[in-house]
């Protein structure tokens, strides 16, 4: 082995056994449901924060997004990054934060499915729910495990199912141990792993190239198709060669976070509504480190045109390559602590979505359907089961696509899967902790909707269908699933409030009760010291 090998399994071997003892550490919290989902609604500013963010950021968004949008964009991919701290973190934590911890805690709603049957009365919105969250999270779940083989074939010569296998062992032994408070802890060590590690390669990579100017001058001198009509600068202007195409990119990954169930279910477990407003400031700052650096960075990517691997059918770069070529020609101590980071980023992220897919499915769907009562006990019990479930089938599912690159039908379910869920939650559960006159039949439309133009855009790819007959509008938002999916979280906002002013209207007394909350503050739960 050479030296940066050692370093490398010395790290991870710290990093996994750290994970497993906080693990043990929380066992306690995990006994009964509350404490296994929630975290006993006890959990600090710091580690709700950092939860919040390192579930959003994982090697997705520093492997393949940051590669794939700074090549397309340049310095300009920096914008998502900013949108995704200003839009997806900070105005997230404003509008959503506050709201959601007070009715949650007083509808006593435990996940997103509970939340929309007990605020609408609705049994059937509840299973509705739970069967979106179960069918479009196990793709997505698998989409994290993307990068990752890049990544170890630099360092290590071994199988990417090897990868996948460990990673996926060790999330699970420490999720199904500790519950909500072992995800929690861990994602704050975890998070301050990707604060430190994306600032050191950053700075590494600028000075492999002689520094920002120096790199921002090459930067620029740089063209292709994309940027016909500039006379050059176009990968460092202001919004880039193609500022409509990054617009959407920014809508799709900073307010799609607004109606994903792992992400709004973190303000469900915070201790305090004083906590909210400290949380929001740590995630801001959190996500402008981690997603502004990782999308500056890319920005970067085509200096390293040389050394990435492309398409051999069609030529196009394959994105996945573009960060390990550039991480590839720094230190060994630069690329151990990347590799550190980036499996970080992804476990945090896969114990995340996990555990939001276990409760769901055995709280809103397996408990719903019991005609027997069923103790926290046997409730835990099962949500494990489920976790293991779920960690097999989208590890498996990771390792299949890797080992058949042609089946096109996994990797698009993957691309549509945060349009769907965000496009059919977000402006139900928006309006439904403002407005009390939105209706349960307006709420089913929206799911209807944003799992339909999901699918849509699914059936479209697939099928090679052309869709230029259908007019420009239409062609360009079938063009990708980043076009579809805003305009399925954008025409949800629409279509909600529409739908409510033409549909019956709620129960006064239901939705006066769940407004209730809101008059009054709540009361701290009792303090937990982590």
């Amino acid at each position: 082995m050479n030296s940066t090998q050692i370093l490398s399994v010395i790290l991870l071997v710290a990093f996994f056994a750290l994970m497993i003892i906080v693990g043990y550490r929380t066992r306690k919290k995990a006994t009964d449901v509350n404490g296994f989902v929630l975290g006993d609604r006890g959990v600090g500013p710091w580690l709700t924060a950092f939860a919040f963010g390192t579930s959003y950021f994982s090697a997705v968004i520093f492997v393949g997004y940051a590669g794939q949008f700074g090549w397309n964009f340049g310095l300009a991919s920096t914008w998502a990054g900013l949108g995704n701290a200003f839009i997806g973190s900070l105005l997230a934590w404003n509008i959503l934060g506050r709201r959601t911890r007070v009715m949650t805690q007083h509808l006593d709603a435990k996940t997103m499915p509970d939340y929309f049957g007990k605020r609408f009365s609705s049994k059937g919105l509840k299973i509705a729910a739970s069967i979106i969250v179960f069918i479009f999270l196990i793709p997505y779940t698998a989409s994290l495990y993307n990068g990752l083989s890049s990544l170890f074939g630099m360092v290590f010569n071994i199988p990417y199912w090897v990868v996948i296998a460990v990673m996926a062992i060790l999330t699970g032994i420490y999720v199904i141990v500790g519950g909500y408070m072992a995800t929690a802890v861990n994602d704050f060590i975890q998070g301050i792993i990707m604060l430190f590690g994306i600032v050191a390669v950053i700075f590494a990579v600028l000075h492999d190239n002689g520094g920002l100017v120096e790199a921002a001058k090459s930067l620029s001198a740089i063209s292709d198709a994309s940027t016909e009509g500039w006379t050059g600068g176009a990968f460092t202007s202001f919004f880039g060669p193609d500022p409509l195409a990054l617009l959407f990119v920014v809508i799709l990954t900073s307010l799609g976070t607004w109606g994903l169930p792992q992400m709004v279910g973190k303000f469900y477990a915070i201790k305090s509504e004083d906590d909210i407003h400290k949380g929001t400031v740590i995630s801001t700052i959190f996500a402008i480190i981690v997603a502004g650096g990782c999308y500056f960075l890319g920005g970067f990517g085509r200096l390293y045109a040389d050394k990435i691997t492309y398409n051999p059918q069609t030529g196009a770069p394959l994105f996945d390559t573009i960060v390990p070529s550039m991480l590839s020609t720094l230190s060994g101590v630069i690329i151990a602590v990347v590799i550190v980071l980036v499996l970080s980023a992804s476990m945090s992220t896969l114990s995340s979505l996990v555990l939001t897919s276990s409760s769901t499915f055995t709280l809103d769907i397996v408990k719903a359907m019991s005609k027997k009562e069923m103790s926290d006990k046997k409730q835990v019990s099962i949500m494990r089961i489920f976790i293991i479930f779920f960690i097999v089938v989208s590890a498996a599912i990771a390792i299949f696509k890797d080992s058949h690159p042609t089946v096109t039908f996994i990797a698009q379910m993957m691309g549509v899967s945060w349009g769907a869920l965000a496009g059919a939650f977000l402006a139900p559960y928006m309006y439904s902790l403002y407005s009390k006159k939105i209706t349960k039949l307006a709420t089913a439309v929206c799911f209807v909707w944003g799992c339909g133009i999901a699918v849509l855009q699914l059936v479209i790819t697939l099928g090679g269908i052309d869709i230029s007959s259908w007019g420009p509008v239409l062609a360009y938002i079938f063009k990708s699933s980043i076009n579809s999916g805003v305009i399925a979280m954008v025409g949800g906002l629409v279509i909600v409030p529409i739908v409510s002013l033409i549909t019956p209207k709620p129960d006064k007394k239901l939705v006066d009760d769940c407004f209730s909350c809101y008059k009054k503050k709540t009361e701290e739960i009792e303090k937990t010291k982590y």
